[in-house]
């Protein structure tokens, strides 16, 4: 629905975007979160969570702003609490945009930096900069985190290129210590033919998600690793038609096509999506580089009546089941996605800029920050490990107070935490640079005049951050 939105504002529509916003704003849940998808009235069909969902709202929010398209509306109330969901739910999502795995996901990443990024301006437009602060700090953490947990240093999939992002690190959102590695860990693909293989290494799965992080403005075009990514990307899902190239979702996809052209019936094959197409062709124009037969292959990929389907056809022909390369296949067509992306790639093209690009995102993630840096704490992420020289963030839903030591209980620090607008409280715990012992802590909890029980205990890396 944002994407749609998004869509329209970019085509030069302001009324049916805000309505749009409008309405989300209406159906958020009173924790600041959206229901994956819903009715008309609000009622959910599925329940499950995508932090990108919850994250698009407040770009949206952004988009209007910046537009000055929000009239007398005020999105505010919407944004700190969806914000407020974005941090406390977070890092990890419990499905990524293709809806079927849990872990920390490039794209849904991107889209958390930018909307927490979007809401501290709202926050600083307000005057409130001790919540602006706080939001752009959540946002730094998750940005200095992306590589560490979604690129791979130990790539098979293309001789030459090892390091490059995969597809999603699966982790359990409900483990309050997942392993954050992206060299480990083996993910779950939906939708596998009956008695075929469905588990596979994480870091061998890849998909184009981390394009996000070029389309926001939090990484440059042009990045190496980006750039050895969609090598990986180009050898392993792109698909060559009469009519353009089209790319794959992700290797192993079952959600598709079967192969002797039958329809998708709780399995069967991935096909190249045009979306795919808009979306790099978005990321070339970022490049610098020509978006015109990105372009002309989403124009090509429609029907006569100009309909833009999810899938189409990426194997030879087979004229007996109506199948013919770079053609719909019996997917869901017309997908709003793909028709947003395609205008929003018009825009894009005509501007000579990304319609999507956040200046307020680029300008934070593409220069030099000199801020210190902040490892995040929370209940259902215990961090093992903080840098010298960086800030430990201790977080939690209600107000407490931190009792801690940073060398083994000889000097005892008690620390109340700091409320803000979003419902949450922190305690921030300077890392000395020649820190080495571990730093420990507990809780207690005033409103209910009880101590946690338990100490925590973070171990310090060695070596200046």
């Amino acid at each position: 629905m944002v994407s749609s939105a998004t869509g329209l504002l970019a085509s030069g529509n302001t009324e049916t975007p805000l309505r749009a916003l409008i309405y989300l704003a209406c159906s958020q849940q009173p924790d600041g979160g959206f229901h994956q998808n819903f009715w008309i009235d609000g009622q959910p069909y599925w329940r499950g969570i995508q932090l990108d969902e919850v994250a698009f709202p407040i770009l949206l929010a952004g988009k209007l702003r910046e537009a000055a398209a929000l009239r007398d509306f005020d999105p505010y109330p919407m944004v700190l609490r969806a914000a407020g969901y974005l941090i406390r739910q977070g890092p990890a999502t419990r499905q990524e945009r293709w809806e079927e795995n849990a872990g920390y996901s490039p794209s849904t990443l991107a889209s958390n930096i930018a909307a927490l990024t979007c809401a501290a301006s709202f926050a600083r437009e307000r005057g409130d900069e001790a919540t602006a602060a706080f939001l752009q700090q959540h946002a730094d953490f998750l940005e200095e985190h992306v590589e560490g947990w979604t690129v791979t240093t130990e790539g098979t999939l293309l001789p030459g290129i090892s390091r490059h992002f995969i597809r999603i690190r699966p982790v359990d959102p409900d483990d309050p210590q997942p392993d954050e590695d992206p060299n480990r860990g083996m993910v779950t693909i939906r939708n596998r033919p009956p008695g075929e293989r469905a588990e596979f290494r994480a870091k061998e799965i890849v998909d184009a998600g981390f394009l996000e992080l070029v389309r926001y403005g939090i990484r440059r075009a042009g990045d190496p690793l980006i750039e050895d990514s969609l090598r990986v990307i180009d050898a392993i899902l792109k698909v060559e038609t009469p009519f353009g190239p089209c790319w794959r979702r992700y290797n192993h996809d079952g959600y598709g096509q079967r192969d002797d052209g039958g329809p998708y019936q709780g399995w069967g094959t991935g096909r190249a999506w045009p979306l795919l197409t808009g979306e790099r062709g978005h990321y070339e124009l970022a490049a610098g580089r020509d978006v015109g037969p990105y372009l002309r292959a989403m124009e090509r990929f429609a029907t006569a009546a100009g309909l833009l389907p999810e899938q189409i056809w990426d194997a030879p022909d087979r004229p007996e089941a109506r199948m013919h390369l770079g053609r719909p296949t019996g997917s869901p067509m017309p997908l709003m996605w793909a028709h947003a992306e395609y205008i929003k790639l018009l825009r894009s093209a005509r501007d000579g800029q990304v319609f999507d690009r956040i200046p307020a995102v680029a300008e934070r993630y593409q220069g030099r920050r000199l801020q210190r840096p902040i490892e995040v704490w929370t209940f259902n992420r215990h961090v093992r490990s903080v840098r010298p020289g960086t800030t430990l963030r201790v977080q939690a839903a209600a107000p407490f107070r931190l009792r801690w030591t940073a060398d083994e209980w000889s000097v005892v620090e008690d620390t109340a935490s700091t409320p803000t607008a979003l419902g949450i409280e922190f305690v921030d715990v300077p890392i000395a640079r020649r820190q080495a012992a571990p730093i420990r802590f507990t809780f207690f909890w005033p409103e209910a005049a009880r101590w946690e029980g338990r100490d925590f205990v973070i171990t310090v890396e060695k070596g200046p951050a």
